[in-house]
């Protein structure tokens, strides 16, 4: 195993510490490292509180910020948060109207999140993300998986967040952005785990995993290494079988590397990506490329599609200004 670390059992601190530094005018560390805040909490707004395993940066703690997430809970690589991290988070944050989280789709998020609404003792809603469509059952979720569409759910909401919407008004446009997003990813290699010291799995040189988790958990299937219109043509085509888009339908199209995937990649899968989607109708007049929801130093990509109407475009353009998306500001 090759990388940059000291301890294995320290990397998280180590790397929120350094995060913590190198964003001290966006973002502020709890205590005990439990979770990372907004520095400049705006009174009166409804909190929003999201978090999952770390190893997959900039997700979350890089979209804390003005028009994002207040408070971003890291739990260990590929490990959920455990429940008083976000009751702590909570206790920072809440300013009086309330808090909104947003959780992945897997089993340990879901319920560690649910046992911290029930401790905080605060006016919490949660919206759940389940946008990828490569598997309908997995070990690691009931139901669909929460992955990169979870982005796309923070940038909006917290859009709306910042201009004064309430907790219902806010939860209720989650669940409607996240019924808008569908993704499915495709591994090109493994990624490694600092305290397992191999990789979680293993490809051949002529293989890819279609349909990868962003934990490297098994996809659709294993087949041989294809072009990028090929996998492009099957990913794009999974997703817009699922989203039923009318006629003409706009949308957001987000190209995500997994860590280890250089842009002129992703943005050869946006080339791609477009040809598909242009010959199902989708026009695309949003877009979103670079590595955002990693799994570590994985080789891959995912593709996601949101579809978009006047009021949800003008709320991904809104101003945000975090240590991973910042424009308008």
């Amino acid at each position: 195993m090759k990388k940059l670390i000291n301890d294995p059992e320290r990397v998280l601190v180590e790397s929120l510490n350094g995060f913590a530094a190198a964003h001290a005018d966006i973002v502020s560390l709890g205590a005990e490292s439990k979770f990372v805040r907004r520095r400049d909490l705006k009174p009166g707004k409804v909190a929003l509180i999201s978090g999952g395993g770390s190893g997959h940066e900039p997700l979350h703690a890089g979209f804390v910020g003005r028009g994002m997430l207040d408070a971003a809970c890291p739990g260990q690589v590929f490990t959920s948060p455990t429940p008083d991290q976000m009751v702590a988070a909570v206790e920072a944050v809440d300013t009086g109207n309330g808090c909104l989280f947003i959780v992945k789709n897997y089993e340990g998020d879901v319920m560690n999140f649910q046992m911290a609404a029930d401790l905080a003792g605060k006016d919490i809603a949660t919206v759940v993300t389940d946008d990828d469509v490569a598997v309908e059952k997995s070990t690691w979720s009931t139901g669909r998986r929460g992955v990169a569409g979870t982005l796309i759910v923070e940038k909006i909401v917290g859009a709306a967040a910042e201009q004064g919407a309430s907790l219902s008004q806010l939860k209720a446009l989650g669940e409607q952005v996240n019924r808008r997003t569908r993704s499915m990813g495709v591994a090109l290699t493994s990624c490694t785990v600092p305290a397992a010291g191999k990789p979680t799995f293993t490809l051949g040189d002529d293989e890819m995993e279609l349909g990868v988790g962003i934990h490297g958990e098994p996809g659709r299937r294993r087949v041989k290494l294809s072009s990028a219109d090929t996998i492009a043509d099957e990913m794009v085509g999974a997703i817009v079988t699922d989203l039923e888009p009318g006629p003409g339908a706009e949308a957001l199209l987000l190209v995500n590397g997994f860590g280890g995937t250089p842009a002129m990649e992703l943005y050869l899968m946006v080339d791609s990506a477009l040809r598909v989607l242009k010959e199902k109708g989708v026009r695309v007049s949003r877009y979103l490329t670079g590595s955002y929801v990693t799994s570590l130093e994985m080789a891959g990509c995912s593709i996601t599609v949101s579809l978009l109407d006047d009021r949800l475009r003008d709320l991904w353009d809104a101003p945000v200004h975090t240590a991973a998306l910042r424009w308008g500001i």
